[in-house]
């Protein structure tokens, strides 16, 4: 931990909704049966991860879980990777996200709220989102969709994208979705190793102000998947009339018919989706969760650490494309509302989203570090221009958040709302480390590691380290680490992704610090760290310092390996509007890194280009670009279709060092 930071929170929990949470009444529990003191949260942290078997168990009858066979053992085998968890259960994901209609309370309260870019709502109650997916379940089973079959969706963020994944769920079919900003061909790449039966596909979506008609990659996609037997147009722009997708059933059709809920009730590892890895370097891995394990790792996330529930609303910036469309989708099963949102995040204008949070009276949103940076930049002010009473929880991830986004938060939006980063990943579809409503926040830090997660940052000799950078590693299992990636013979890249390092422990590629307080941070990738000289950097120090100067829009830090035994330490720049990349501005830059990060990480030269390339999650491409300095290939560093901008990273290639 350096020597500036800071030794006072900046949000510390309010002790009346500190004693109203239900993590509060959880921690009571969890100490009436143990026996044992938890005055604290990293007293029942402790014993969360100490007894994995007694922590799961609570927390399946904490949320009263539905299944039929006795949930005794939580955990029957403890190995990595293969851990058997409540082997004598089964049950069904979507029959707890909308048992919540059952209650009178609720049923005719608003269940969904549907957002699109040009401002058009459209809300789905309790009652309505059961009956239709209790429709399109149905239809689907007439079409002979059956437990284990895939169905996928290469749809926007709205309310058909939902109700397809609970039908399927309903089934115990496997779902698997992207959104339409993929080509049919990026599409095809990962769809097609799933050897789906039917696609949920809609006629375009808008981004920016503009309208983008993918009734062509629809058509494309569908012609690499001989195994689909029905494609469902969803007419989401309104283009059907112009000519449907041929041989497509109208969206409207499969929701017609009335029919009662059904529920295929099966065991803990059954999948229940599967998740794409980004794809950058070869074909996208197909991670693949199962039923139980994620309903007990989001009823953990949402009900305990973000304190959700019914009255208490859940709107999380995302697209089909990442994990977090999966968790908010998961705002169903503690019976909160969840907000959809299709659209750029800045249009009309840099408060888009602020904007929906005060209309919609939301308690939690989550976005990127990067809109956080975005609205400081833009000079926003949302607490003092909109509503936002309702706001408690701002979840943060993606990539670490810097601590001026802390001072930003607690000034411009309210000293009174929790910034709550987190760090996890598509790999567990869950958190590692966050908040929770009664952890402390400090700028610029993780509160602490997670409920159930044995978190720990490890040296290159396996020993934990406190103070210091070291490799992130889980040592006991999650519910939530894949049942397996798809397609994956003897789980050889399942088994090559987390577990070559260290046998046994999960190693997730990131550098983490644990601190003497026993919060946490994440300093980017072990695989791009920056190493000059033997000492270590991650990229995100080098981050926060750049991205804080004004006349920097977005910054990308390369420390390059050669082949002639150099290293070279590079800084690429995106400059705002009208700013040219001068001898005094590259001075300001590299003395406020000697300043604010390290003498050793002043970057070698400083390059100003057009754009940053990242991932379609947003996380910035720091590997494919230094395989490319280093002399790798285009082609080979990254695929197309995983990333946002090919031409920007196309344009890294003029700084090519040597070839491979």
């Amino acid at each position: 931990m350096s020597a500036d930071t800071p030794s006072a929170p900046i949000w510390e929990p309010n002790p009346a909704a500190a004693a109203d949470a239900a993590i509060t009444r959880f921690a009571a529990l969890a100490a009436e049966r143990s026996g044992r003191l938890v005055a604290d949260y990293r007293d029942l942290h402790a014993w969360s991860v100490e007894d994995l078997d007694g922590f799961w168990s609570l927390v399946w009858d904490f949320f009263e879980v539905q299944a039929d066979g006795d949930p005794a053992p939580a955990l029957a085998d403890e190995r990595m990777p293969g851990a058997t968890w409540f082997p004598n259960v089964r049950l069904n994901y979507a029959e707890h996200a909308l048992r919540h209609a059952d209650d009178p309370a609720l049923a005719d309260t608003v269940a969904v709220t549907s957002i699109g870019e040009a401002g058009d709502v459209d809300r789905t109650t309790w009652r309505e989102l059961r009956a239709q997916v209790a429709a399109l379940t149905a239809w689907l089973r007439e079409r002979g969709v059956g437990p284990g079959d895939r169905v996928i969706g290469y749809l926007p963020n709205t309310t058909p994208a939902l109700v397809s994944f609970l039908a399927t769920a309903s089934i115990g079919a496997v779902w698997s979705a992207c959104a339409q900003d993929y080509s049919g061909t990026g599409a095809a790449n990962r769809f097609a190793q799933l050897e789906p039966t039917v696609l949920f596909a809609a006629d375009g979506y808008r981004w920016n102000g503009r309208v983008h008609d993918r009734r062509p990659e629809v058509a494309e996609l569908r012609r690499a998947l001989p195994s689909l037997r029905v494609t469902v147009e969803v007419s989401n722009l309104g283009l059907s009339a112009d000519g449907r997708l041929d041989g497509a059933v109208p969206w409207e059709e499969t929701i017609a018919a009335p029919a009662e809920p059904s529920y295929q009730r099966v065991s803990f590892d059954t999948p229940l989706w599967v998740l794409f890895s980004s794809g950058t370097t070869g074909l996208p891995k197909g991670i693949t969760h199962g039923h139980g394990g994620v309903l007990l790792e989001h009823l953990k996330t949402l009900g305990l650490h973000m304190d959700l529930g019914p009255g208490r609303s859940l709107f999380w910036y995302t697209s089909t494309n990442w994990m977090m469309w999966n968790l908010v989708a998961s705002g169903l099963l503690v019976g909160s509302p969840i907000v959809l949102y299709d659209g750029s995040p800045t249009h009309p204008g840099p408060d888009r989203l602020w904007r929906i949070v005060s209309e919609e009276q939301t308690a939690v949103l989550g976005v990127s570090p990067g809109y956080l940076l975005g609205s400081a930049q833009a000079d926003l002010w949302p607490g003092r221009d909109l509503d936002l009473t309702s706001l408690r929880t701002i979840g943060a991830t993606g990539a670490p958040v810097t601590a001026a986004a802390y001072y930003w938060v607690a000034e411009r939006v309210s000293p009174s709302v929790q910034l709550a980063s987190s760090t996890g990943g598509t790999d567990v579809v869950a958190g590692f480390a966050g908040s929770a409503p009664t952890t402390p926040v400090w700028p610029g830090e993780i509160s602490a590691p997670n409920l159930g997660v044995a978190l720990e940052s490890w040296d290159t000799q396996g020993r934990p380290v406190i103070g210091e950078v070291g490799e992130l590693v889980v040592t006991r299992p999650m519910p939530s680490m894949p049942v397996r990636f798809w397609n994956d013979p003897c789980d050889k890249r399942y088994l090559d992704s987390y577990f070559s390092t260290y046998p046994g422990v999960w190693r997730h590629g990131d550098w983490m610090e644990v601190t003497e307080r026993g919060s946490l941070v994440v300093s980017g990738r072990s695989d791009s760290t920056l190493n000059r000289h033997g000492v270590r950097l991650g990229s995100a120090d080098i981050y926060a310092i750049v991205d804080q100067i004004p006349e920097v829009r977005e910054s990308l830090v390369i420390g390059a390996e050669l082949h002639d035994g150099g290293y070279w330490l590079a800084l690429f720049v995106v400059l705002t509007d009208g700013v040219d990349l001068t001898g005094d501005l590259t001075a300001a830059i590299t003395t406020a890194i000697r300043n604010g990060a390290s003498p050793r990480h002043v970057p070698d030269d400083v390059i100003d280009v057009p754009a940053i390339p990242h991932t379609r999650t947003g996380k910035k491409l720091e590997v494919p670009v230094k395989r490319l300095i280093q002399g790798h290939p285009l082609d080979k560093v990254a695929s197309r279709d995983a990333v946002d901008d090919h031409d920007a990273l196309a344009h890294f290639q003029k700084y090519r060092k040597s070839d491979q």
